[in-house]
């Protein structure tokens, strides 16, 4: 049985003292907090300083206490309780499971884990906004589509719908929607819902087309900035309340003001290449209000700097959803309702995957992947750096896109960024780099191979993967990625006879990661030149240096 105990208390660990014999209700709380939060471990019987004291007598036939903790909270936590045994003391280990639900003691009482300000675990009260906050996390309820508690109809701008109609119209957005009168465009997009037989905005109809005064009034969150920094100095500094198009609108025009353009020559084409991709800027912006929590306070900001663009929300990712699986996780959002109603004006990108045309934007050009590590649990931040865009790199995507008439695929300026900056990697090593499955991505690298942008080289678990000679502006640096090792591999094989005395084509397959038949030939090719003597007819056969 593991009897290790960590070190000190974390958001994840919590030690009980047993000495006096622990509330019931204390304990039930502490479960309470982990399961509304991240889940985690109590141990029973482990001061606050980490020393183990051991659980009270009454505490020492432990079989019932999951039933206890399941009969006390609402609706039940099953946890599963452990015991270890360290310096001849009993210690409960109990693991409490994360919730799909908020958990309640059986008296009510809700609470939550957060961090003290010196860094230290509590618990605290769960109040009725962090509970919205917390389903829609689990997307357990749609806050955007919930009425709007004081909101009137004529609180919607006929104004704002205008320009929600004109954006249809440039955006190529659901044409069928212009057919509508206002009010049947306000239920379509569920802008309102019917209520003791009146029209009631909801969260999502009074963000899309909300008069700003009423606006800032009835949502006080739905704040946004854009900040302009050079250097330490601040140029530009804005902050607003307007309605979600017409913000959207000024932080897109905000951005293109100060979005230079370099060009390239392509064959007979000039290549104008923007600063920050204009497409990939609008589903960064639309993203970060489509998916922020109006349940807390804060603001929507771009801001532009010497290092680059950054957009940030409040409200962090939402439940299954984090920074290394973005982009291949299932779409699903924090305010499906007000997602919904931008993608079918068409700001947001239909298929749901308007992160894959942020990173696209980036890579398109050659240019740093854009960065949501600096995400945390209250706030996502994404990061597009700066940076010159690689000529052979655009030059060698504009020119299969137009041999093949089809943009290239987001795997494939993976695949293809990937090997910039590594050179030569096996499909495993491209897996890994990727975060793509082998069995999707074996397709893609073929692909390219047969395209002629990436060349393999070996065969079997061997092969290996570069770019073409076309992605090199000097042909002394592709030959150095394919050919130098394989003019090697005859000087590595005699090191290692010489080193081992004697070798057998399964070394030389460990040595070079060829395929069997490849060692087979460089063995045979020695042998014939008389640098290896052979001793044997098998596989097995040994390989060693004349005498």
């Amino acid at each position: 049985m593991d009897s290790y105990i960590p070190q000190r208390e974390t958001m994840e660990i919590e030690f009980k003292s047993d000495v006096k014999k622990l509330n019931d209700n204390d304990l039930i709380d502490a479960v309470v907090a982990f399961a509304n939060t991240a889940g985690g471990v109590i141990y029973l019987g482990v001061e606050n300083d980490g020393t183990p004291t051991g659980v009270h007598k009454d505490h020492k036939d432990y079989s019932q206490l999951p039933a206890l903790i399941a009969n006390r909270t609402v609706p039940p936590v099953s946890a599963l309780v452990e015991p270890l045994h360290i310096n001849d003391k009993l210690i409960l280990k109990i693991n409490v499971p994360k919730s799909r639900s908020i958990v309640a003691s059986s008296v009510g009482k809700i609470q939550r884990r957060t961090l003290k300000a010196d860094g230290s675990p509590e618990n605290i009260p769960m109040y009725p906004h962090e509970i919205t906050t917390r389903l829609s996390s689990l997307s357990l309820l749609d806050f955007s589509a919930q009425p709007v508690p004081g909101a009137l109809y004529v609180d919607l701008d006929p104004i704002e719908r205008e320009r929600l109609r004109n954006i249809i119209r440039s955006y190529n957005g659901e044409k069928a929607l212009l057919e509508l009168s206002d009010e049947e465009l306000d239920k379509a997009m569920q802008f309102v819902i019917t209520m003791n037989e009146q029209l009631v905005p909801t969260y999502t109809g009074l963000l899309m087309l909300g008069r700003k005064d009423r606006l800032k009034e009835l949502i006080p969150t739905a704040e946004s900035a854009f900040i302009m920094m050079r250097g330490t100095e601040v140029t530009a500094n804005e902050s607003y309340y307007l309605p979600l198009l017409a913000s959207i609108e000024r932080m897109i025009d905000f951005v293109s003001a100060r979005n230079p353009e370099q060009e390239i020559e392509q064959g007979l084409f000039r290549i104008s290449i923007p600063e920050f991709n204009p497409r990939a800027v609008r589903e960064a912006i639309v993203n970060a209000f489509a998916h922020r929590d109006y349940t807390q306070l804060g603001r929507v900001l771009v801001k532009i700097d010497g290092d680059g663009l950054t957009v940030s929300n409040p409200g962090g990712f939402i439940e299954g959803v984090t920074y290394q699986n973005i982009l291949t996780v299932e779409p699903h959002g924090r305010n499906p309702v007000l997602a919904d109603a931008l993608k079918r004006v068409g700001l947001a990108e239909r298929s749901g995957r308007g992160v894959d045309r942020i990173f696209e934007g980036s890579l398109i050009y050659g240019r740093e992947l854009p960065d949501y590590s600096e995400s945390t649990a209250t706030s996502v931040r994404l990061f597009i750096p700066r940076g010159m865009p690689d000529k052979r790199m655009v030059a060698l995507i504009t020119e299969e896109q137009q041999k093949t008439g089809q943009p290239i695929s987001l795997s494939s300026l993976f695949v293809l960024n990937a090997l910039k900056h590594n050179r030569r990697m096996s499909l495993n090593e491209i897996s890994s780099e990727c975060n793509i499955p082998e069995s999707k991505l074996r397709s893609t690298v073929e692909q390219l191979t047969e395209a002629g942008i990436v060349d393999g080289i070996g065969n079997g678990r061997g092969r290996v993967y570069v770019l073409s000679a076309k992605a090199y502006k000097d042909p002394v640096q592709y030959v150095r990625q394919t050919d130098i090792d394989v003019i090697r591999y005859s000087e590595l094989i005699l090191k290692l006879a010489q080193t081992k005395g004697s070798i057998a084509r399964k070394d030389v397959i460990d040595l070079l990661h060829v395929s069997g038949p490849q060692a087979f030939r460089l063995l045979k090719k020695l042998e014939m030149n008389g640098k290896l003597i052979r001793s044997g007819n098998t596989s097995a056969a040994k390989y060693s240096l004349p005498k």
